[in-house]
C-alpha cells in the first residue's frame, strides 16, 4: 500500500529512543581552526574567554589561559576576536 508520508517508514524515526542532532558552524569552526595557537578572545551567551586557543573541534574549542582549560561549545559563541 502507498503511504502518502514515506518519512515515517525510516526505521530510525520508529524507534522510540533518543536521536543524535549534531549541529556544525562550518566558518566558525574554520575561523576558530586558523586561529589554534593564538590569542583570543570569545564571547559567549555566558559571558567573555580569553587566553590561547589550543583546539578547535566542530562542537567545541579549547582555550588555556595559565592553568585553566576552557572548553566552550561553539553553539554558545557570540563571537571570536584575536588578541594582537
Amino acid at each position: 500500500m502507498y503511504s502518502m508520508y514515506p518519512y515515517r517508514n525510516n526505521p530510525q524515526a520508529a524507534s522510540n529512543g533518543p536521536m543524535q542532532v549534531v549541529v556544525v558552524e562550518p566558518y566558525v569552526y574554520a575561523a576558530l581552526k586558523s586561529l589554534i595557537g593564538k590569542r583570543v578572545v570569545i564571547d559567549t551567551s555566558r559571558g567573555s574567554v580569553s587566553g590561547t586557543l589550543v583546539d578547535a573541534k566542530p562542537d567545541h574549542a579549547v582555550v588555556r589561559d595559565h592553568d585553566s582549560s576552557f572548553f566552550v561549545r561553539i553553539c554558545e559563541i557570540v563571537w571570536i576576536m584575536p588578541e594582537s
